[in-house]
């Protein structure tokens, strides 16, 4: 019997949160083609992916009104004034849709506080699947929404297993509602591709490429990144350093490198649809984030088999690098932590990089679309 299943994810910028609702959906759709799969277009935000989830069999649900544009995105104050506007404008449109279709599952990932109050009003029958990503902020609010629906929830997935230890401690959900879903992060068609050497690298002459890549904000840290690579060059002048990413901080990062005087070491190279041809041709990759899950990038690094050196941030590179095992890990925002990593890695000898870098690889096997949809699917017969 055909299963009818729908996401509700309504984001305002290209976040992770984007590429594994897409790619979940899509590994839902591709993989099994009794799934009826769904995506709620709330005011507009997944119109640019619609073509290409459409060619996917995943189809969106549009409501009425389209003011995506015009909603504040920058900042957090003003991106919260956005997700108030959204929960008051959808809490109706959201309310019918349920009633209405009666979808057996609806896959929660974003501004879960409107799907979750609704939960707690109504009856519905459809099986609601909370999804909690990244290092959550527990908030009063939030800790309110999660216990208040904690026996009304079905199932809470998670993308590591150090978050699940973390609300184990929390105490919010039973304890057999909460279930290690890994994100769909590998298209291994993607991998197939030729990779080109992307010709930003012939600006760089014989130099190594060091790059990271990620939104350009704060929980990203880049200024922290490009205030230790400074000093490292001064002992080491064999590489350059690759930013790939958009974001508010761009201003701010621009002014940082050229009051430094690094023009010529270190590049913002703006957003890029393909990170592969950048990582295959690169000699390291930092991930020097205050938090994040496992990190998308990492895994796409992994599997690009570029050495990894990462914070020892909350709550998923920790867990990946194998605490420290696999990859240099350094100890977050700490100065000069970062420098003596890459220190480290100067001193290592081939066999460490290499093995290092094959452990890696192996692992990033479970965040592959196929593996995603096994657990997922799994889930959704409970």
């Amino acid at each position: 019997m055909k299963k009818k299943i729908f996401y509700w994810s309504p984001c305002l910028d290209r976040v992770g949160t984007v590429i594994s609702t897409i790619n979940s959906a899509i590994s839902l759709s591709r993989y099994d083609k009794y799934n009826d799969v769904r995506i709620i277009n709330v005011c507009g935000e997944w119109d640019e992916y619609r073509k290409m989830l459409k060619d996917n069999s995943v189809n969106l649900i549009d409501f009425k009104f389209k003011y995506f544009k015009i909603l504040p995105k920058k900042g957090f104050i003003r991106s919260r004034f956005s997700y108030i506007i959204i929960y008051l404008l959808s809490f109706f449109p959201l309310f019918f849709l349920l009633k209405k279709e009666k979808p057996d599952k609806i896959i929660l990932h974003l501004i879960t506080s409107l799907p979750l109050t609704l939960l707690n009003l109504f009856k519905f029958n459809t099986d609601f699947i909370l999804r909690i990503s990244g290092y959550p902020k527990l908030n009063i609010m939030r800790k309110f929404f999660w216990r208040l629906s904690s026996k009304k929830i079905n199932i809470v997935t998670f993308p590591t297993l150090d978050l699940k230890k973390d609300l184990e401690n929390l105490n919010l959900f039973d304890r057999g509602k909460l279930h290690y879903l890994p994100d769909a992060i590998i298209k291994i068609e993607n991998l197939k591709k030729k990779v080109d050497l992307p010709t930003e690298f012939n600006l760089i002459k014989n130099k190594k490429v060091i790059l990271s890549v990620g939104r350009l904000t704060k929980q990203k840290n880049f200024s922290y990144l490009i205030n230790e690579f400074s000093e490292f060059l001064k002992i080491n002048d064999d590489f350059v350093l690759f930013i790939l990413g958009e974001g508010e901080d761009k201003k701010k990062l621009s002014q940082l490198i050229e009051n430094k005087g690094l023009k010529e070491k270190i590049f913002l190279l703006g957003f890029k649809k393909n990170v592969y041809n950048f990582m295959k041709n690169s000699e390291i990759f930092v991930l020097s984030s205050l938090w994040e899950e496992v990190g998308f990038v990492m895994i796409e690094a992994a599997i690009c088999n570029t050495f990894i050196i990462s914070s020892d941030c909350p709550n998923g590179p920790k867990e990946f690098l194998n605490y420290g095992k696999n990859g240099i890990m350094f100890k977050s925002n700490s100065k000069d932590s970062l420098l003596k990593s890459l220190i480290n890695y100067s001193s290592l000898n081939k066999e460490k990089v290499f093995a290092d870098k094959v452990i890696l690889k192996k692992k990033t096997s479970k965040h592959t679309m196929f593996k995603h949809y096994l657990t997922l699917n799994k889930l959704l017969e409970l």
